[in-house]
């Protein structure tokens, strides 16, 4: 079996392309950097810019599935410029991939999986999303999401299989939220964000590369929410990290307002709420290696 991977040298991207290759799988990525591009046993990559709207579409021969993971960080402040960019990225490269499939005579591509983000549904303290929930958050990240997908979307007319991955927050000590949790608490500086009740649906970094991996293996389709089955509040996902590396927490939790002064826009990442269902994944047979949260902790922090 061949994948084509987007994104390949990001944080998730990295992970997934690690699992292929030690299952034997074919590999090929796209990259926007020449320089980027090698040609080993198994891993090939390709050019391509979605601003110019260039793909070498040699990147499709021999490929079944292309997992799609691009998209520009979300993690900068939200000026009107990095706005554009972290919905562009995401929109134009869906699109890009499309139109390059399309201008072949022929390919074998049955699959995609999309990454995606839970950040597509509303706010809220006492709601329990699972994929079937249709409501959009009225937020920027909100707006990204549903675009997003909606690019995606569009494979279904290429007869291609669309799998679509609302990822969950990602635990991991490579990037991500986690390390920037953690520092204040390293200092004795830990607080949450307002009251801290807050859902944060979280996921360790394995479980997600086996979401994927499962879904390229079982050839899955539909919308599928990528977070461990017991989601926590933001006051509980702290104070396990800090009691994970044995620091107190004491410090009052850090008011709103401070926050959007400190990060604008952005600020809205560390107060939204979404307590998300991971049971269509496991009713398809996933099984989840760390479904709580002080385990995944332990395995990553210690």
């Amino acid at each position: 079996m061949g994948v084509l991977i987007t994104g390949a040298t990001g944080l998730l991207g990295t992970k997934i392309v690690e699992r292929c290759l030690h299952k034997n799988v074919s590999v090929k990525y796209l990259t926007t950097r020449k320089e980027k591009i090698v040609n080993k046993k198994n891993y090939r990559g390709y050019y391509w810019n979605p601003k110019t709207n260039e793909i070498d579409t040699g990147c499709f021969e021999g490929i079944h599935v292309i997992i799609h993971l691009a998209g520009g960080t979300v993690s900068k402040r939200w000026t009107a410029s990095n706005k554009k960019e972290i919905l562009d990225s995401r929109v134009q490269s869906a699109r890009l991939l499309h139109r390059g499939l399309k201008s072949l005579p022929s390919h074998n591509v049955s699959q995609i999986i999309s990454a995606s983000g839970i950040s597509i549904y509303p706010d809220s303290l006492t709601k329990y999303y699972n994929e079937k929930d249709t409501g959009i958050d009225d937020s920027f990240l909100g707006e990204v999401v549903k675009a997003w997908e909606a690019e995606v979307d569009t494979f279904f007319g290429l007869n291609i299989k669309v799998a679509k991955v609302r990822i969950g927050l990602v635990l991991s000590t490579e990037g991500g939220v986690l390390p920037e949790f953690k520092k204040p608490i390293d200092l004795g500086l830990g607080a949450v964000f307002g009251k801290g009740e807050q859902w944060q649906s979280w996921v360790h970094i394995d479980d997600v590369v086996r979401v994927f991996i499962y879904l390229l293996k079982y050839c899955g389709e539909g919308t599928f929410n990528a977070v461990a089955p017991n989601p926590v509040t933001q006051s509980e996902l702290i104070k396990s990290i800090a009691k994970v590396v044995d620091k107190p927490m004491f410090l009052p939790g850090i008011p709103r307002g401070v926050m959007k002064l400190v990060l604008g826009e952005m600020h809205n990442l560390m107060y939204a709420s979404q307590r998300v269902s991971s049971k269509k994944l496991e009713n398809q047979g996933f099984e989840f290696k760390y479904p709580n949260l002080h385990p995944a902790l332990l395995e990553l922090l210690t």
